[in-house]
């Protein structure tokens, strides 16, 4: 045969390839498809992955070791490092803004636990409920709690403005605005008014969060989200639950 024809020829494979390639072929349907697939990104942090029912006992819980001064150390150097790639918390808080509730403390948790929402009075605006939705469809959180504490200034300004008829300044009527429907449902009823509202204010946000189309009610019905309230009592910051 000439050069020029040995060159152009199909070459036939040896025995020794057809057998490496036959191997290889059955090593794959061995596997079978998911020798193929693509890797699945392991969580930051892996202990957050819980059902709903098992979020709120980690919130209980922690709560309870807040209460009695044996919060556990956290190790925020590790976290950090774990939670530079992603983020995936157990829990959505929509707590208030008031300087003295701090969620993470409250619920003796790290960071990359909790994914928090602060306003002056707890309500869920529109803002607030886009960020939870954020958090169920993105972040899978199965557990959101509205927590709302005695004393609570924002409601008691609210009380005040419309026992008095009066105007607050800058934008604070917006937070009457929000809270009033709170505060009217339990006007005249037995007990401290305060304290009446403020639960109120948070029955109502719970309603609120649950009933959010399209994506907060979907989870809800499904199972796949759970919506709590809660009132941190600042003397001893037992949270107590509104289920």
């Amino acid at each position: 045969m000439c050069q020029l024809c040995d060159a152009t020829a199909p070459r036939q494979p040896s025995r020794r390839s057809f057998l490496a390639a036959a191997c290889g072929a059955a090593a794959g349907l061995a596997l079978g498809p998911q020798a193929f697939a693509k890797e699945t990104k392991r969580p930051p942090k892996p202990q957050n992955v819980l059902s709903p029912d098992a979020a709120l006992d980690r919130l209980v819980k922690g709560n309870a070791r807040y209460v009695e001064g044996v919060s556990r150390r956290h190790d925020f150097r590790h976290e950090r490092e774990a939670l530079a790639g992603g983020q995936n918390p157990f829990a959505g808080i929509l707590g208030c803004a008031d300087s003295r509730i701090a969620p993470e403390y409250a619920f003796d948790c790290g960071r990359g636990d909790l994914f928090v929402c602060r306003v002056a009075g707890n309500f869920a605006s529109d803002e607030m409920v886009a960020s939870l939705e954020y958090a169920v469809n993105a972040l899978n959180v199965p557990l959101f709690m509205v927590l709302g504490h005695d004393s609570c200034g924002a409601v008691d300004a609210t009380i005040k403005s419309l026992k008095d008829n009066s105007t607050l300044p800058g934008h604070l009527p917006e937070l009457v605005s929000a809270i009033a429907p709170a505060v009217k449902a339990t006007e005249g009823k037995p007990g401290d008014r305060l304290a009446n509202a403020i639960r109120q204010n948070v029955i109502d946000n719970i309603t609120k969060l649950k009933s959010a189309t399209p994506i907060l009610n979907a989870a809800v019905d499904q199972g796949k989200l759970k919506v709590v309230g809660g009132i941190y009592r600042l003397g001893h910051g037992k949270v107590e639950l509104i289920v």
